[in-house]
């Protein structure tokens, strides 16, 4: 929903050195949707709820420039719920063929972190509202993004000096509110095998933690389409490395989370979904298991989306349960 433009002069001096101003235009759009989300099992805490019904409040400011070499610069803003301060910003440079250049100050999602879960879904993911859940999938933050496509295969590398470091800050400014952790690093590939409908996907990562320690991850799996069928599989790790100086890997975990799942479109309206993730731990022999099934009809600018997700051992807690029913109902503009 477009609510209003704005004029705005978008300063980039630093990307191409030169300090001229190049006049831009910010759209300001939000969404009209109404949820309502329930809570059950013993890892919820059902006991704070005060009410289930929410309404989307997010906002978003986003704007384009060219620039003297035909390059492109692009801004985005997402505002707080509360308004009038920003809760992430991006800024990218694209470069044609020679790929983008993207820096993001909270939520990166790039790299690795974007593999993180490729089950096809109609709304949302098994792991959604499950409390306490826990993946082999790497964290996300501020940081740098390059991406680009080489022979056909969907490349991203990314790199942070502290993925912890996600508070608001301005241009001068920094973030103090989280420990200082190692660099974080990954890259995550994308490759259509020609024709067929099978693409394949993976990456390896590394991220850095406060102790000084870092968790390494690797992802491979793959999805295959077939008319309006969708399936697909992958397997994610979580290596709790030492921290390079007294060898000590205490109290870390290694993870394993397998994903596995699979989405039709019944008709041009309404799509289903069923995914399962299974994760375990070397620090217990009790797996995590959830299972999502999801649903969304669409009816002109109106759409229903339903997901109901349900986790045994929960955490790796043994005898832990958790339960969560999602139902969106958003209107296009």
């Amino acid at each position: 929903m477009n609510i209003k433009k704005i004029g705005l002069t978008a300063l980039a001096g630093s990307l191409i050195a030169t300090t001229t101003g190049f006049a831009g235009e910010m759209m300001v759009s939000g969404a009209a949707k109404l949820s309502y989300k329930a809570l059950g099992g013993t890892a919820n805490d059902t006991t704070v709820e005060a009410g289930r019904f929410a309404m989307d409040q997010d906002l978003s400011i986003a704007g384009s420039a060219e620039l003297d070499n035909g390059m492109t610069i692009s801004l985005s803003h997402a505002l707080a719920a509360a308004g009038g301060t920003s809760d992430t910003s991006s800024l990218t440079l694209d470069m044609g063929d020679m790929g983008s250049i993207t820096y993001n100050d909270t939520d990166l999602g790039n790299g690795l972190r974007a593999l993180k879960d490729m089950t096809p879904t109609a709304y949302e993911d098994a792991l959604d509202g499950i409390t306490g859940a826990v993946s082999a999938a790497m964290g996300t933050g501020q940081g740098f993004a390059y991406n680009n496509t080489f022979g056909g295969a969907a490349v991203s590398l990314v790199y942070s000096d502290n993925l912890g470091a996600t508070a608001d800050r301005s241009d001068k400014g920094q973030d103090t509110t989280s420990a200082s952790a190692n660099g974080s690093s990954s890259i995550g590939i994308t490759y259509p095998v020609a024709d067929l409908g099978l693409t394949i996907f993976g990456g390896m990562g590394s991220q850095g933690q406060g102790d000084g320690k870092d968790h390494d991850f690797n992802t491979l799996g793959a999805k295959y389409a077939v008319g309006p069928l969708t399936a697909s599989y992958q397997r994610n790790g979580m290596d709790d490395t030492d921290d390079g100086v007294t060898g000590a890997v205490a109290n870390g975990a290694d993870l394993t989370t397998v994903a596995y799942g699979v989405s039709f479109m019944v008709n041009d309206n309404l799509s289903i979904s069923y995914a399962e993730h299974e994760t375990s731990t070397s620090l217990s022999n009790v797996d995590q298991e959830s299972t999502g099934v999801s649903a969304a009809y669409s009816a002109g600018g109106m759409t229903l989306s339903v997901t109901h997700n349900d986790a045994d051992n929960a955490a790796n807690v043994s005898g832990s349960t958790a339960e969560a029913t999602t139902i969106l109902l958003s209107f296009a503009f």
